[in-house]
């Protein structure tokens, strides 16, 4: 089977039910379906392996061509040991709006292609083989939606790749009784110790207990049962008093970074007197994230990121990683490389990538698709994509950064349209309002609003033979005075009636040296034929960010070569480009200046 891990390992339940697999499926280019009843008899004619989009070779149909409707559907049978209980069916993520029928009746809808979303499907079964049915509606070339680097043109062409199409993440069952825990958040408080914990119990829970059993390195922590008299529970719990850690208190080991990932284990029951209704597993990290005096702060000491694009694209799964084992490497081969954390472009990455990232100790900017154009749906679309992935990812400690809006996408005239630049506004202080733990970017490129970091893109080195450009390019980074004065494809760094506040500056797009290896094709923003021009151009680069006094961090492009594009560290493949202890040592050749903030 395909992808067969736990695909929530945030929040993990023993009684559950892997739905990947072969599934029969059907193309519904006049959109006929629906009228004619489809859902009722899914007499469907091609096969397509779960989680991968049918223009995936993994796929098993491996089509790149336009088809705006389709149809799934699989057969199922609840196990034994899952009777008895609510079954709640749940989706990874469906690009882009979806209809879902068990045994040919409609149990939800859901609209967004980077979420997930779920149902509970108990009242829609009969018993022995269920059906499960899905229409799935993309529209290729619709430019409202969140599509990110999906292109609206049928072949592949400069920064747009293959489009994703239906289901690209796992599809899973899960057994629940009807009081059980449906929504828990861990928000650390690292200057006081405490970790808050809050949760809701769907179904009956008037007094029903929560027991919160935290450890340490196996070692158990804190214990607290709650009795619920209310949907809505909170608690703090004060860490500092815990005997494990005082030996530990000065030396800060508790503490979640990428050089030290440690993670407190959590074990939460339900009780109804003596009996068990629910039982989870689930984590959380101790960190803080913040900004002063021109840097961000890790923990409450400052932090040079060293950053690197991750676009998360595979050859033969496009946006669905092949494997689990695929998403560790990536983090793997990335610290190899000198890199402390990624910045996910245009993408929200699977569960699986955070989980290791969290494992690992891998920081992550996380960044949702953009719509190329801009309408009042595109707005409502874009906005409801953000609660929900906020609502996702809110526990994983290596997220440090929202990135709602990149280089204008979507909003390519806020300089002019007051309408535009209050979007980036209503975005920043919607996930400011939903997410308190976190930095926030208006708008990474240039072009900002009110931002936590002002973030500046620029690919003005030139080739080693332009003397003149590059030491353009190392002087336009050598001051605050000259990064906020330098255009960015003819884009000032703020908006019109906006301004640098003191927040950190960090280079967040730059480098992009394309490396041809084997039979690859493609471009890059500077162009090297050997390992051995790869590394002096990459040295060449760096030498400029690091000699620069004012950058607080970058963010380099990019990790992987994608489709057409050839400036990755590594090949679409994976394989590296160079000897990647080598390329460690650039990335920490220099010591990280004193900033002249």
């Amino acid at each position: 089977m395909y992808r067969p891990e736990y695909p929530r390992p945030q929040w993990v339940r023993d009684s559950w039910l892997n739905l990947n697999g072969e599934w029969s499926f059907e193309f519904d280019d006049n959109n006929k379906g629906l009228k004619e009843g489809w859902q009722k008899n899914p007499n469907f004619g091609k096969k397509i392996q779960v989680p991968f989009a049918y223009q995936t070779k993994l796929s098993g149909i491996n089509d790149p061509s336009f088809h705006d409707y389709c149809w799934y559907n699989r057969t199922f049978e609840i196990p034994s040991e899952m009777k008895g209980k609510n079954i709640i069916l749940h989706f990874g993520a469906v690009d882009y709006a979806t209809n879902v029928y068990v045994n040919g009746e409609l149990v939800g809808t859901h609209e967004g292609g980077h979420t997930a979303f779920s149902f509970d499907i108990t009242t829609y079964l009969k018993g022995g083989q269920e059906s499960l049915t899905l229409w799935v509606h993309d529209p290729s070339t619709d430019e409202t939606i969140p599509r990110g680097k999906q292109f609206w043109v049928e072949q592949s062409s400069g920064i747009w790749y293959t489009r994703t199409t239906g289901i690209w993440q796992t599809v899973w069952l899960e057994a629940v009784e009807e009081t059980h825990i449906d929504w828990m958040r861990f928000t650390p408080e690292v200057d006081t110790g405490d970790i808050q914990i809050e949760w809701e119990l769907a179904g009956d829970y008037s007094g029903k207990q929560v027991e919160l059993d935290i450890s340490f390195q196996g070692q158990q922590v804190a214990c607290q049962r709650v009795t619920s008299l209310e949907v809505y529970n909170k608690i703090v719990i004060n860490l500092f008093g815990m005997n494990i850690f005082r030996s530990a208190m000065h030396g800060r080991g508790w503490l979640w970074s990428p050089d030290h990932p440690n993670l407190f284990d959590v074990k939460v029951k339900v009780y109804d007197g003596t009996k068990v209704l629910d039982e989870v597993d689930s984590y959380f990290g101790m960190r803080k994230v913040h900004t002063e005096n021109g840097m961000v702060y890790l923990n409450n000491r400052p932090f040079y990121q060293k950053l690197v694009l991750d676009q998360g694209y595979w050859p033969e799964g496009l946006l669905t990683a092949p494997t689990d084992e695929a998403l560790k490497l990536d983090i793997e081969l990335s610290k190899q490389a000198g890199f402390n954390g990624a910045r996910k472009h245009q993408k929200v990455e699977d569960p699986r990538f955070m989980y290791w990232a969290d494992k690992l100790g891998y920081l992550v900017w996380g960044e949702c698709a953009s719509s190329p154009s801009f309408n009042e749906k595109a707005v409502a679309r874009l906005t409801r994509e953000w609660i929900e992935i906020i609502e996702r990812d809110y526990n994983h400690p290596c997220i440090v950064s929202w990135v709602p809006i990149n280089e204008a996408w979507g909003v390519s005239d806020l300089n002019y349209v007051k309408q535009q630049a209050d979007h980036t506004l209503g975005l920043y202080y919607l996930i400011k309002s939903l997410d308190r733990t976190r930095l926030v970017v208006s708008n990474d490129g240039w072009e900002m609003t009110v931002t936590d970091i002002c973030a500046v893109h620029n690919y003005r080195h030139g080739q080693k033979s332009e003397t003149d450009k590059y030491n353009f390019y190392k002087e336009s980074l050598s001051s605050k005075e000259k990064v906020l004065a330098t255009l960015h494809s003819d884009r000032n760094n703020y908006v019109k009636g906006y301004s640098h506040q003191g927040e950190p500056i960090l280079l967040t797009e730059f480098g992009g040296i394309g490396f041809k290896v084997g039979d690859d094709s493609g471009w890059g923003y500077t162009t090297v034929s050997s390992e051995a021009e790869y590394l002096e151009d990459y040295q060449r680069i760096m030498e400029a960010v690091f000699a620069s006094k004012i950058l607080n961090g970058f963010c380099y492009t990019q990790l992987t070569d994608v489709e057409q594009e050839i400036n990755g560290v590594l090949t679409y493949d994976r394989k590296p480009k160079c000897d990647l202890a080598k390329l460690n040592k650039l990335n920490n050749l220099w010591h990280v200046p004193n900033l002249e903030i």
